[in-house]
């Protein structure tokens, strides 16, 4: 198994973040590493996400998990399980008041190796998404206009 992971501590309170994480049509408006996606989340629909990083390869997914102000939950991957890639957002918020944000992806199955052969270290993308969202949600600029 291969995993990828980014955590941020955020001073604003877990229901705006999450407000911020599912309006995935605005990711492209803050520095998520992310220039745009396609569809909505709800469960069990269809994302399609065009990273910064690896532009010429649209990443599509399906919604698997959804608990409000919680986590976030995506999948892909190869037919029959043979490549499974999930990615986890979660929100733990804090009795502060502030939230920490943990995005994790792990790859599992029979082929997942020679997947990732192919696949960047998606540490430092979650960390850019990671530090985004904190700006964001704590009122920062955190992408000039294009």
């Amino acid at each position: 198994m291969r995993s990828f992971e980014a955590a941020a501590r955020i001073d604003a309170p877990a229901v705006q973040v999450w407000a911020l994480l599912v309006d995935v049509g605005s990711w492209r408006d803050w520095d998520s590493g992310v220039d745009r996606v396609e569809g909505h989340v709800a469960l069990g629909e269809r994302l399609t996400l065009y990273a910064t990083m690896i532009r010429s390869r649209p990443f599509v997914v399906t919604v698997t998990e959804i608990r409000p102000g919680e986590v976030m939950r995506w999948r892909a991957g190869l037919p029959f399980g043979l490549a499974v890639i999930e990615r986890t957002y979660r929100l733990d918020g804090q009795e502060d008041g502030g939230t920490v944000l943990t995005v994790r992806e792990d790859h599992t199955g029979p082929l997942a190796a020679i997947l990732g052969r192919t696949t960047p270290d998606l540490n430092p993308s979650f960390r850019t998404f990671c530090d985004g969202l904190k700006a964001r949600a704590e009122g920062r600029v955190s992408r000039p206009p294009s």
